[in-house]
């Protein structure tokens, strides 16, 4: 299985973004903002995963995970609440 890692691009200038990720391992994608895992996506099936405590966690994060899963904040929200959506904890030691 190959892994490769690349840095998401700014929407407005096109250019990569330090600190921000985009992990491909297998069947899935993952966001990485910094240090921390924000979100697990399934290629395959689009199921989204997301960090229970770092999903939310700063303005810049948020914009980048809205930028990666496509959604926005409130329509993250909603999800979460329908359930079609999981919280759990991504960044286990």
């Amino acid at each position: 299985m190959k892994t490769f890692v690349r840095n998401l691009e700014s929407p407005k200038s096109l250019r990569p973004v330090a600190n921000q990720f985009i992990i491909f391992s297998g069947n899935y994608e993952y966001f990485q903002s910094y240090d921390s895992l924000i979100a697990k996506k399934n290629i395959n099936t689009g199921k989204l995963i997301l960090d229970d405590y770092y999903w939310n966690y700063s303005r810049t994060t948020s914009k980048y995970r809205n930028q990666f899963t496509g959604l926005t904040t409130k329509e993250t929200e909603k999800a979460i609440k329908d359930k079609q959506i999981i919280l759990t904890n991504l960044n286990q030691t």
